[in-house]
Formats: C-alpha cells, structure tokens, sequence
C-alpha cells in the first residue's frame, strides 16, 4: 500500500500547546513562503528538500532536524521526484520560554529566537522520531506523552546552547517594523497598501521593496499570512468553513482555502479534521 499523500495532523486539548503534522509522501507538496507563531520543528524522514529560511538557504534529507523561529518566513519544498517525508511539530512559544527557564536552560521566561536552522545529530534525530510516534499513540496518557516532550525539548537546548553560545543575538532596530506591528493588529482591515505606506511616511513602491527585503514578504503577503495563522485557531475550534473565511477577512471561501493551501499545504477541512 502507498503512503497517504495527505497530511495527518495530531492534537490534543489537555496539551494545547503542541501541534503536530506528518507527511509520508509530500512529494506534491508544495509551500509559499510564511511564517507561524509557534516555535517549530521538522525532521525530514525521507528523500530531499531545499530549505529557505529567512534568506538561508540549506540542503536538507533524511537525519536533518529543521528550526524555525516564530514569525521567521521560511518555505522548505522537496526535490523533483524525491519520496519526500517528515514530521513538523510546532510549540506554544510563551510555554516553551516559560518550561526552558524553569529547567534552567534559559535565563529569561520570556521568549529568544534560537539561532541554528539545521542540526544532523543521530540520537537527537532518532529520538524526534520516537517522540512523535509517541504522541500519535492511543495507548499512551497525555501525562506520559508530556513526561516525553519535555525530555527530549530540553535535550535539544542543551545541545542548542552549546552551538549556539558563541553565536552573535543582536538584531539592529528598524522602523519597518512599526508597520508589521500594524498589520498584524489590522490584518482583518483591507487598507489599501498605498494608504498603509502613507501613513507612515514611505510610498508605496518603496514601502513594498523594503519590507520584502526585510521580512521576506510583501505587506500584503504579510497580512495574508496573518489572517491564515488566525484561521488556523479558528478551525480547532471546529467552526465551519465558510464561518472561518468570513471570521478572518476573506469575501469568499475559495479564496480562503487557496490561500491556505499554499501556506499549510493541506486544505481547511484536512486540517480543521484532525
């Protein structure tokens, strides 16, 4: 029997801070680029994928561990004709900075960006693996499948604050991001961009050069993703579809499911049935 080319999401409400997808032929899946505000991790099972985060580009295959920040843009699409699968596992960031800071692994209980997109190290890897598998079993309580969790996270930073230890943190300011914030609080609005770029002093053109350049999407890409990262919150709620669409700014739910398929690379309903 052939692999599902359907992604299998995991759920569970007493752990409502994890989240978990598998894909066991992903080799027509395909991903915008966006961005999720979940701290998140991915381990490619098989077959190869090119990575991009941010402007990083990696080569990725089976026994690499993939890492992306909260609001880090990043696309990661498998080679032409490569058996692509994996596994993609996002946190609750305010749970994970709070749980790191009180196993001492952090030194602040609010949030900080890891700096490494890639790591192969076998036994991290194998026991990503392993953990997955554990949280999709029915045999299993949700109290053994925290115990698991936590484990392996903090073996993870462990290694991560080795690595990353004499790694640079500063991030110089830049007032573009005053209109992220923006969009961010607005993205239910449909302001035009023009009025947008007025508002805060730019034109349009150039407005939209230096916020792709910056964030690595248009304004309006931005506002998008936005607006699918809320309709993702709705859809675990179990509302309808077209409730959903409406609920988060689209005029129709076609235009809704296409905009989410290309950044979750599964339909509404694939992922509102989990």
């Amino acid at each position: 029997m052939k692999p599902s080319t359907h992604p299998i999401f995991w759920r569970d409400d007493r752990l409502p801070f994890v989240e978990l997808r598998q894909v066991l032929d992903g080799r027509r899946v395909s991903y915008a680029p966006h961005s999720h505000e979940t701290w998140s991790i991915g381990a490619i099972l098989a077959g190869q994928s090119e990575f991009l985060c941010v402007n990083r580009l990696h080569a990725v295959q089976k026994g690499h561990l993939v890492m992306m920040n909260p609001d880090e843009v990043h696309a990661c699409n498998p080679l032409q004709d490569s058996a692509w699968a994996y596994y993609m596992m996002h946190l609750d960031k305010d749970w994970l900075a709070s749980m790191l800071f009180n196993h001492q692994l952090r030194d602040q209980s609010e949030w900080q960006n890891t700096r490494l997109d890639t790591l192969f190290d076998e036994p991290l890897y194998e026991g990503f693996v392993c953990l997955c598998g554990q949280l999709m079993r029915d045999d299993l309580n949700h109290k053994e499948k925290l115990q698991s969790l936590i484990s392996w996270v903090c073996s993870l930073f462990c290694r991560l604050n080795q690595s990353e230890a004499s790694m640079s943190t500063s991030l110089p300011h830049n007032p573009l991001y005053q209109v992220a914030n923006y969009l961010n609080e607005h993205c239910l609005d449909d302001t035009p961009i023009a009025e947008i770029s007025q508002q805060f002093g730019y034109s349009t053109s150039y407005l939209v050069r230096a916020f792709k350049r910056h964030f690595y999407l248009t304004p309006h890409a931005y506002r998008l993703n936005r607006r699918v990262q809320l309709g993702q919150k709705a859809l675990k709620t179990g509302q309808s579809i077209v409730d959903v669409a409406h609920s988060v700014g689209f005029n129709d739910q076609a235009h809704f499911q296409r905009v989410f398929k290309q950044r979750v690379a599964a339909t509404p309903d694939q992922y509102r049935r989990s």
